[in-house]
Order: structure tokens, then sequence, then C-alpha cells
């Protein structure tokens, strides 16, 4: 069982470069750990290429799949008090956006119910550096990341610095 960060959710829906190794991590490990607001950042990335005519329909139609599948077999991390704690604490210690401070929190929150070392999948830069000083083991390898992806249209994707598709 993998923690999920919003990056890594998005890589799969698109089937983008580093999806190759990420979903390879989803196909050895489909007991997938989500953060609560994750489901909200793949509807939104998903609406918004939907919108804007980004990529095929055929791999919008294959995203929202993928994400239904994704979405029903996670484990779901809840909203709540000691999640904003921790992620507001999260703020002062790394140099982190809000949004990736309360799915690392999320994580952390997590990891106490658990008796081994857990995994933590992201593409984001800086979530991946907060999550590393934190602990956890961080997934895909850093070699295995990449700074763009190709979209199946030709535009590029920057993944890894928190933006989840092109503007």
């Amino acid at each position: 069982m993998k923690f999920w960060d919003a990056s890594a959710a998005v890589s799969l829906l698109f089937l983008e470069a580093p999806s190759w190794k990420t979903l390879e991590l989803f196909r050895q490990d489909p007991e997938v750990v989500l953060w609560w607001g994750t489901s909200v950042e793949c509807v939104s990335a998903l609406a918004r290429v939907e919108r804007e005519g980004q990529v095929a329909e055929a791999a919008v139609e294959r995203g929202w799949k993928i994400f239904q599948t994704l979405r029903v077999g996670a484990l779901e991390i809840q909203p709540g008090e000691d999640i904003r704690l921790a992620a507001e604490r999260l703020l002062s210690k790394h140099p982190l956006r809000a949004a990736d401070s309360l799915q690392l929190a999320a994580a952390l929150a997590w990891r106490e119910s658990q008796l081994v070392g857990v995994p933590f999948v992201a593409l984001d830069r800086r979530l991946r550096a907060a999550a590393t000083l934190e602990g956890f083991w961080v997934l895909p390898y850093e070699d295995e990341v990449h700074d763009s992806v190709l979209l199946e249209d030709g535009m590029v994707s920057e993944l890894r610095d928190g933006s989840e598709l092109p503007s």
C-alpha cells in the first residue's frame, strides 16, 4: 500500500511520460492511499483538458475511467483538525504550496497507523523533497522522474513543479 499524491495520480489519468513508472508502481501494488482532496485535483485536471480540448476525446474518456477505478479502490484520508494543524506546521518547515502541505499531512497521519515504512508516490519536486525530509520512501526514484512529459497531441506538461497540466 502506497500513498499517492495528486501529481502522481494525474500522471496515471493521461498516461504521460512519467506514467510508465507510476503505472508500473500501480500495477505492482494497486492498493492506493489518497488525500481526500486528490479526487478534486484529478477532476480539475480532467475537466480542464476536456474543456480546452488539449488531448483527444478518447484519452479524456480513458482518463475518467482510470480516475473512477483509482478512486473506488482507494483508502481516502479524510480532512480534520489534525490534518489542518499538521499542514500548517509543514508550511513553516518546508517550501510547499497549501495543497501540497495537506497531501503530506494526510500521508503523515496515515503513516502513524502503519507498522512499517510507507512509500510516498509523487512527481512534484517540492513535495518529493519535503516527503523525503519527513522520512518517507519517495517513489518513483529521482532518475525516473522527468521534468516534462509529452501529451498525446504533443503539448508539454510540467508536472514536477506542481502544475498538473499545461495551461
